[in-house]
């Protein structure tokens, strides 16, 4: 059982290039504008397929152009679907800025029909996270299900990742069932109250979400690379630098791909951390999210 189930949502990502954001009521011109396909868990099942991991993919989209294209960029990486289609409602979409000169990022999410995911909904695709040595889920569905899918997950012994994006306020069951929490320094001030702006920081935060019963964290640092910290290690792996970043978005969800494919294939935790920086490392050199997934080749040149 080396297989990767992945709870989470597909939307269209229309991005906006422009040297700031406007204010409320007022207009600027962009630089540029693209069309692509995202969505935190989408992107991860596209990063975790393109580096050879079995996976399968547990989402809602609408029956209309933009589940065209979610279905499109599925079959292109070799993603496994168990994605119902829905004629009452539409593909989510999400406005991405970005910011010229630094790459960063502020996004707006419309779910659309995987807004409508429930437990129910994971119960019937309950045997694909049964068969699944490694699952993942975020939390652009609704936190029921995603609730639901780490149970189903936990019971059958699969490998658990929570990436809690977007943060949200949890209870103490979402951290008792996941095996590793992988926030970035906001979600992991807004899970623990701890800002974090430096690394003993990230590994303060850690510890709180290690009391409140996960069984190890990865704080993501961006340029700085990942924090793992557990009961017995608390080590930094560097990001790595291949080419100037050209953006930012999507940096997540190839880390979070990348280190279940590492599990999955039997990796340490500590090398399936490197090797998720290495893989966001390339990703943040090429514009879009789902597109700027690398294949293994492509991180093993890069590494050489």
């Amino acid at each position: 059982m080396n297989s990767i189930a992945i709870l989470g949502i597909f939307v269209a990502d229309t991005a906006y290039y422009a040297p700031r954001l406007p204010r409320m009521g007022e207009t600027i011109l962009g630089n540029g504008f693209a069309l692509g396909p995202g969505g935190k868990g989408s992107n991860q099942a596209v990063a975790a397929a393109r580096l050879g991991g079995d996976v399968t993919f547990i989402s809602k989209i609408g029956v209309d152009p933009f589940g065209d294209m979610a279905r499109t960029i599925w079959a292109e990486a070799g993603v496994k679907t168990a994605v119902t289609c829905m004629t009452e409602s539409y593909t989510g979409a999400a406005c991405i800025f970005l910011e010229q000169g630094s790459g960063d990022n502020a996004i707006i999410v419309s779910p659309g029909a995987a807004g409508t995911i429930s437990p129910a909904d994971i119960d019937a695709a309950g045997d694909v996270i049964r068969g699944a040595s490694v699952f993942i889920t975020q939390l652009e569905q609704p936190l029921p299900a995603a609730k639901r899918a780490l149970q189903i997950a936990r019971e059958a012994g699969a490998v658990t990742i929570l990436n809690p994006a977007p943060a949200a306020e949890l209870d103490d069951e979402f951290f008792t069932l996941t095996d590793y929490l992988t926030p970035n320094e906001t979600e992991a001030e807004d899970l623990t109250g701890i800002k974090v702006g430096t690394v003993d920081d990230a590994r303060q935060a850690a510890e709180a979400l290690l009391d409140k019963g996960v069984g190890n964290v990865i704080v993501t640092l961006g340029e700085q690379g990942a924090l793992l910290h557990t009961r017995e290690i608390s080590e930094l792996c560097p990001a790595h630098t291949f080419a100037p970043v050209a953006e930012t978005t999507g940096a997540g969800d190839a880390f979070n791909g990348a280190f279940a494919v590492a599990l999955a294939r039997g990796d340490t935790p500590l090398d399936a951390v490197k090797f998720g920086c290495a893989v966001a490392s390339l990703s943040v050199t090429r514009p879009g999210t789902a597109q700027s997934m690398p294949t293994l080749k492509e991180v093993e040149q890069a590494l050489a």
